[in-house]
């Protein structure tokens, strides 16, 4: 429990990305995404599994999804 006392103001502080894209994904189509995150990763050819990579190795996008 020691996570909330190291970010008690974060409400994704221990929240996988793969948590966060699986809900994303089941309550958004990828154009509704890509519509409103304008992102490579959800315009082309989009996945899980490629848009998990691209948002680990670039900070921006990730601060724009999370």
């Amino acid at each position: 429990m020691t996570e909330n006392h190291e970010q008690p103001n974060n409400p994704l502080h221990g929240v996988k990305l793969l948590d966060i894209m699986e809900h994303l994904t089941q309550n958004y189509t990828w154009n509704e995404l890509a519509s409103e995150i304008n992102i490579n990763c959800f315009n082309n050819n989009p996945s899980i599994k490629s848009s998990l990579k691209f948002l680990r190795r670039t900070p921006w996008a990730r601060k724009k999804v999370e």
